[in-house]
């Protein structure tokens, strides 16, 4: 049985709970940690909902469907491609992507995202599924004339705001075949299925675990479908990955 957590603020304090349709039952502590609950509850519609953790780090992984590889005319990789995302660049459901002021080409990018359990490190691909908590939905924003002329992505991805997360976390979920769905301003850009992903979700954290250790919150998000385009400020960007939601947020030019 799927269960979602949340973590928002209300009444001037981060808060964790654990989300039942329109209600937040809220938690002693965060969710990683502690099934406590204090007997308060939340609507949903009344606190503002956070990224769902605060992760050390955002590992991603570049071109990990076929179709988006030819998309981007790159090889389809040998192994996976890892990269990194600052903790800065984390924002929840409902807040804005800042367009940079020097950017020239900016691209959406949905991903299912998976949160990290415990301390992980050197784990077989047998081992790897202990390690998540559960998964989410994410946004690897991407500028694409940095990422093309630079050789590496540090830049290109990591500027503050591009790494949308939420609206929650899913445990309990059979991620291996989700539909994930990308609306720009209502029209449908990407449609695709979590199976046809070249490395698994549990081949990438066992790779991930023998190169750095992975800390409990920390997010590993997957590799996007094809249909990446471009978003300019004013647009609003919808991505829902199917049993988890609907990660909402809007684009802003930088001021």
């Amino acid at each position: 049985m799927s269960r979602k957590y949340v973590r928002f603020e209300a009444a001037g304090a981060v808060r964790f709970g654990v989300l039942e349709g329109e209600t937040i039952h809220e938690l002693a502590g965060n969710f990683l940690t502690t099934e406590e609950q204090t007997g308060e509850t939340f609507e949903l519609s009344g606190v503002r909902l956070l990224a769902p953790t605060a992760p050390s780090k955002v590992m991603c992984i570049g071109l990990n469907y076929k179709a988006h590889a030819a998309e981007r005319n790159k090889k389809v990789p040998d192994e996976p491609m890892l990269f990194l995302k600052p903790a800065s660049a984390v924002i929840g459901t409902g807040d804005e992507i800042v367009y940079p002021s020097i950017a020239k080409n900016v691209d959406f990018e949905g991903e299912l995202a998976v949160v990290i359990g415990k301390r992980t490190r050197n784990v077989s691909v047998e081992e790897a599924r202990d390690a998540i908590f559960g998964v989410t939905v994410m946004n690897d924003v991407s500028e694409r004339y940095y990422q093309d002329r630079d050789g590496q992505w540090g830049r290109a991805k990591g500027f503050d705001t591009f790494a949308p997360i939420g609206p929650c976390v899913v445990t309990g979920l059979k991620y291996q075949d989700l539909h994930i769905e990308t609306k720009v301003n209502g029209d449908v850009k990407q449609s695709s299925r979590t199976s046809d992903m070249i490395f698994t979700v549990d081949e990438l954290v066992s790779f991930c675990s023998q190169v750095m250790t992975l800390e409990p919150g920390d997010i590993l998000t997957t590799g996007t479908p094809e249909g990446v385009g471009p978003i300019q400020p004013g647009d609003r960007i919808e991505m829902t990955i199917e049993g988890v939601g609907t990660l909402v947020n809007t684009v802003r030019a930088q001021s």
